[in-house]
């Protein structure tokens, strides 16, 4: 191997160092450390026996689930390529990223297999469907069968360099097609090392997955939490109460959530009867905070609250929102408001706020710009797209179409995605600062804002919002909240009521569909 930053790693550490220790908890499976290694042995055995080879790009549709932590180490071992599939898309979306990454096998949940068989020849690429769990034998390659067959000694690895691409995960698409972004084995090292360092992980932590390990904000934790040789704890899917219950019997320290997740939880009927006391950390990501969830959450969940921010192209880790000891003697509340902060960036991470003429901006918490970022995490670039490379990395920096400011403190806060800032009448608003507010409101359990057209301003914020359950309140009592905590020009001009707001695969709302009901028959703008 050239060079020595390799994320196998970190398991060959555990499998040393913690051998006996349950590695993983998946249902009523537990796996110790060696047990769990030598299955992601016989998986990469299995899967060269297939004929997979090094550099060949092996997809894996399915949720959390000890199958999905193997293939992190089998498939990568042998040099070969995972591409983890959010299992929340279309055939369509599944026949398009297969073709463009010319995958070669995809390891399959069998009860999903009816988003794969449909495409299946429209993808020539496609050799080998394997799939896992119970249910018929139908010729395709099964999975535990396959493991069974296969040697249990260790893989030889091939020679590989760090800067081989590891991992290939598509982004939402949400404006445009999905681009695979490559990462390469040094960025999932210097990640997970990010990781580590940003959240003080233990041997003696237990992590709940409840973000699915496809996604941005809960794929780091395969490698981070391995390397040190904590306890992997997986659920299918964020159900609250069974959640609750996991993280009472199994003693779980630390799960991530996004901040749709916390909302539901403390405000879940019958979360004062768990026992919830070894909950050390829950760390939040996916979407910027409102603060008053931090205050709800340690106040309810006893723990500490961190906001993570990162993208699929930093692989993911940028920043955290721990809190200086130099303000642990601030008041609570102003605590809370800078722990629902963006953060400060994780150590290995370069953050800068730059404006429009590439200057930092000033740390006032006023000044805002784009966030851009440099360091051993950011992606490869986008696979086969090298015009997308190059307008998202320009001169080493990572572009990433987040709005922030910078307070005197350095701690970063992110106003908006650049397509989510509101411009009215010249005027730029955040969307986020707008629905801090609302989440203020005592019946407020859900709050969406965004640009709506106006014939004189162009736009104007409007809110979306969600009230809790046995409360009431009207668009005039929800506008005028907001008027005695906002400059008047920022408030929404109107409020609507759903029972719902839209959400993606993890709980993060769809502002893009909300966005929808009120510019129907209108062009958008591109800001």
């Amino acid at each position: 191997m050239s060079g020595y930053a390799f994320p196998v790693k970190f398991l060959q550490r555990a499998r040393s160092l913690y051998g006996d220790k349950t590695g993983i908890i998946d249902g009523e499976r537990r796996l110790t450390y060696r047990e769990y290694g030598e299955r992601v042995d016989r998986l990469s055995h299995a899967l060269a026996s297939l004929g997979i080879r090094r550099g060949d790009r092996v997809a894996f549709l399915g949720p959390n689930g000890h199958p999905l932590l193997e293939a992190y180490y089998g498939v990568v071992q042998m040099g070969a390529i995972l591409m983890p599939l959010n299992i929340r898309l279309t055939p369509a979306d599944f026949a398009f990223m297969l073709n463009d990454a010319e995958a070669s096998a995809i390891i399959v949940e069998r009860a999903m297999r009816g988003l794969i068989d449909p495409i299946r020849d429209s993808v020539p690429s496609l050799k080998h469907v394997i799939l896992v769990g119970d249910g018929e034998r139908d010729g395709n390659p099964d999975y535990e069968t396959l493991l069974a067959a296969a040697p249990a000694g260790p893989y030889p690895m091939p020679a590989m360099d760090e800067d081989d691409v590891a991992e290939i995960f598509y982004t939402s698409g949400t404006t445009g097609k999905s681009k695979g972004v490559m990462l390469t084995h040094r960025n999932l090292y210097a990640n997970a090392f990010n990781f580590l360092s940003g959240m003080e992980l233990t041997d003696r932590d237990v992590m709940l997955h409840t973000i699915p390990l496809f996604h941005v904000n809960g794929w780091g934790t395969p490698h981070a939490l391995t390397a040190i040789g904590g306890t992997h704890v997986c659920v299918r899917a964020f159900v609250p109460n069974l959640v609750l219950e996991l993280v009472q019997r199994e003693g779980v320290t630390m799960t991530a959530l996004v901040p749709t997740m916390v909302n539901i939880l403390i405000n879940f009927p019958g979360l004062e009867g768990y026992e919830l006391s070894s909950l050390r950390r829950i760390i939040v990501g996916g979407a910027p905070s409102p603060w008053q969830f931090v205050v709800e959450a340690r106040k309810k969940l006893k723990c500490d609250y961190v906001v993570g921010y990162g993208m699929t192209e930093s692989a993911p880790i940028l920043s955290v929102s721990v809190l200086k000891g130099t303000l642990a003697d601030r008041p609570d509340e102003e605590q809370a408001r800078y722990m629902a902060k963006t953060g400060l960036p994780v150590l290995g991470v370069e953050l800068r706020v730059i404006n429009d003429n590439g200057a930092d901006v000033a740390r006032n918490g006023e000044e805002v710009g784009e966030i851009i970022a440099r360091g051993d995490n950011v992606m490869k670039g986008y696979w086969r797209r090298p015009e997308d490379t190059a307008a998202t990395i320009r001169d080493g920096w990572l572009h990433t179409g987040d709005v922030a400011t910078v307070d005197a403190e350095g701690y970063i806060q992110i106003v908006d995605r650049a397509k989510d800032i509101i411009i009215s009448g010249g005027e730029n608003i955040s969307s986020v600062e707008v629905e801090d507010a609302l989440y203020a409101h005592p019946a407020v359990l859900e709050a969406a804002v965004i640009a709506a057209p106006h014939e004189t301003w162009g736009e104007v914020p409007v809110a979306v919002v969600v009230l809790k359950e046995g409360m009431t309140a009207t668009s005039d009592d929800i506008i005028a909240f907001s008027r005695e905590r906002l400059a008047h020009f920022k408030c929404p001009r109107k409020v609507e009521f759903m029972d719902a707001l839209p959400k993606g695969g993890t709980g993060k709302v769809l502002k893009n569909q909300v966005r929808e009901r009120f510019w129907q028959g209108y062009e958008q703008r591109v800001h």
